[in-house]
């Protein structure tokens, strides 16, 4: 793999192509099942991404050849008391929510198996790239548990209430073509090939405004579930908080000129 590697913690690293930043995965030893310890350290490479300007684009991306993530450490869950599971929960939602709430657009790459919280890492992306050998699904009420990862908010807002209640009430795996076919993932690709093309798409994404993605992406995000009148309005001041931005006057004064413009990112 390309670009040096900044470390958070023993379980996720970041790499940097550029404006696109990869946050790699890199618990192989336990296909990457989220442990307390990896909770904080996603929580921590994400708070780090949100607060870089030059990040322009974030690509989730596994070490593991047969594995995105496969969910929740339940082998460390089974060691704790109730009182230990009360206090590790917040810690736990952090990976997550630190995941969701980047403020740039974010690929998930997925590949093998991503199951429980680790398919809601990928839910929490705006855009799922995942090849042929991609296994999905929320299995959490076959042991006892719901989606709390945000499995149940984001799968319904992906592909519907009614096909996201099948998906969690039978527990089921998804592999790859059905997968694709019902929206659990936005582009399938060639055995091997996930992680290549996610990061082609997202260097495709950063050549565009870094000001006006952020502000895209919050548009779309904070107007979801909303109504027209009132999601337009959400609009409105996404459009506003970019209209006299400085990469909008370069926007404009690059296409008039015939070149690629050179973004200030502000």
């Amino acid at each position: 793999m390309t670009g040096e590697q900044e470390r958070f913690g023993e379980f996720v690293g970041v790499r940097r192509h550029g404006y696109v930043a990869e946050l790699v995965l890199d618990r192989p030893k336990a296909m990457n099942a989220v442990s307390t310890d990896m909770a904080r350290s996603i929580a921590a490479a994400c708070d780090a991404l949100g607060a870089d300007p030059g990040v322009r684009v974030t690509v989730v991306t596994s070490s593991h050849e047969r594995a995105f993530c496969v969910g929740a450490d339940l082998k460390e869950r089974n060691s704790f008391t109730d009182a230990e599971l009360v206090r590790q929960r917040p810690v736990a939602r952090g990976a997550y929510t630190g995941v969701l709430e980047l403020p740039m657009p974010t690929i998930a790459a997925v590949h093998g198996f991503a199951l429980g919280g680790g398919f809601e890492l990928a839910l929490a992306c705006d855009l799922i790239v995942a090849d042929r050998t991609a296994v999905v699904g929320l299995p959490e009420v076959s042991v006892g548990v719901i989606p709390g990862g945000g499995g149940t908010q984001l799968l319904p807002r992906r592909v519907g209430a009614a096909r996201a209640a099948e998906l969690v009430f039978t527990a089921r795996r998804v592999e790859a073509a059905e997968a694709a076919a019902l929206g659990l993932v936005d582009q399938l690709v060639d055995a091997g090939q996930d992680r290549e093309e996610a990061l082609a798409l997202a260097a495709r994404i950063a050549g565009n405004s870094p000001v006006g993605l952020r502000a895209a992406k919050r548009a779309m995000r904070l107007g979801h579930g909303l109504d027209l009148r009132a999601g337009l309005e959400v609009e409105d001041a996404a459009w506003r908080s970019v209209a006299f931005s400085g990469d909008r006057a370069e926007g404009v004064a690059a296409f008039n000129e015939k070149r690629a413009p050179q973004w200030p990112g502000e």
